[in-house]
């Protein structure tokens, strides 16, 4: 019986095999659809669809000033009032309270020589001054008394009480004193101006600025010698280099053949690489009489007229030469495209921004025109890519390319 029941248990081989072909026909058809579902998504999405090659260009931002722009040259910001501030004197630098961007006044001292020598001259030249004073006093009474004796022989001379030779022996002292005297105010005098000399090498000793400014460069230290030559081994003659930035100027250089379209007094806009988000105003100033035959241009000094502690010297910069004055409008910048890469579509105004390898077809507003270029005010933002001259058959959506250049 037990043998029996444990026959009926079996499961039969055919039976198996019709189970295992039937989930692999669910399993073959599971996968076939998933991989329609992904064929359609692929070609709804344009996958199977040629990729279209294009020109871009990229939305930027433009100055409004560049419609009435003449041309345009390129330079270096350089100080009109620039100094290489040295002692007048051979030293050893001893005090030096600068240092590169210290901004200091007319006359203030910015370093000093060791002074101990003139300054002990100094106080010699004073004391021969006293010694000078005091001989005057002395020389003084003694023409006094020279003086009233000298009187004195006249009258007595008159009325016969003195002889011819006692007058002439008191009229000679009185002339030997009127000569201490004029000895003596020589004397002062020659005291007085080595005292002046003295002084004035205490004066050589402190270097001072010429001018008010800004310190550039510095150029010595502390225990070097300084002198107005510098021509000696291990000697500075500059101690620094300052320069007044109230006379900062753009120095351009432009072409003889466009030298007509500029005048002294024309309206100028300045821009630095050091600062392109900001324009300053400017007039020309000079236009230097002389040419560069290597290089067949002429220098043309640009004034700023707007100032900027920003503004330093030897910046690279570039100046265009407008035709008219900047009104206050043309001083904000517009975002602006290239006309071509705008089409008309059912009354709107359409371009098509390449995100990624795809186009979005996007509506826009627009302003002015400038040139070539048009005024974006609205639908698309600065450094967006969008095609230039799109065909009329792209479509939202399509594939493309930019060819490499």
């Amino acid at each position: 019986m037990a043998n029996e029941d444990i026959s009926k248990l079996k499961i039969q081989k055919q039976e198996i095999e019709g189970y295992s072909k039937s989930r692999k026909k669910i399993t073959y058809a599971i996968i076939a659809l998933i991989l329609a579902i992904i064929l359609i998504a692929l070609f709804f999405n344009g996958f199977f669809t040629p990729s279209v090659e294009v020109q871009a260009v990229t939305v930027s931002k433009m100055y409004p000033s560049h419609a009435f722009t003449l041309l345009n040259a390129s330079g270096y910001v350089a100080a009109q009032r620039k100094a290489s501030v040295a002692s007048k004197v051979t030293g050893r630098l001893v005090a030096l309270s600068v240092e590169e961007g210290s901004r200091v006044k007319k006359d203030e001292i910015i370093g000093r020589l060791e002074n101990e020598d003139v300054i002990a001259l100094e106080r010699q030249a004073s004391e021969n001054l006293n010694v000078a004073k005091f001989n005057m006093q002395q020389v003084q009474a003694e023409l006094n008394d020279a003086t009233s004796a000298y009187k004195r022989n006249q009258e007595l001379l008159s009325h016969g009480y003195i002889s011819q030779a006692d007058y002439d022996a008191g009229e000679a002292r009185y002339q030997k004193a009127l000569a201490a005297r004029a000895s003596s105010d020589a004397a002062i005098r020659a005291a007085k101006a080595a005292l002046d000399v003295a002084r004035l090498n205490i004066e050589y000793t402190m270097i001072k600025a010429p001018f008010d400014g800004v310190v550039l460069t510095k150029n010595a230290d502390i225990g070097d010698i300084v002198t107005p030559i510098g021509a000696a081994a291990n000697a500075k003659s500059a101690l620094v280099t300052m320069a007044d930035m109230d006379s900062l100027q753009a120095e351009v250089d432009v072409s003889e053949s466009n030298l007509w379209q500029i005048k002294i007094g024309q309206p100028c806009e300045i821009q630095l690489d050091a600062l392109p988000e900001s324009r300053f105003i400017g007039i020309v100033h000079m236009i230097v009489p002389t040419a560069d035959r290597s290089k067949a241009s002429v220098l043309v000094k640009v004034k700023f007229i707007d100032k900027d502690i920003r503004i330093l010297p030897e910046m690279s910069t570039k100046v265009a030469f407008l035709s008219r004055e900047m009104g206050a409008e043309d001083k904000n910048p517009l975002t602006v495209i290239s006309s071509s890469a705008i089409i008309q579509r059912d009354g709107k105004k359409i371009v098509f921004a390449i995100i990624g390898d795809r186009v979005r077809e996007t509506a826009i507003t627009t302003g002015s025109s400038i040139g070539e270029s048009i005024e974006v005010t609205g639908g698309l933002n600065i450094g967006d890519r969008v095609v230039v001259s799109p065909l009329e058959k792209l479509k939202d959506g399509v594939r493309v390319r930019i060819p490499e250049k």
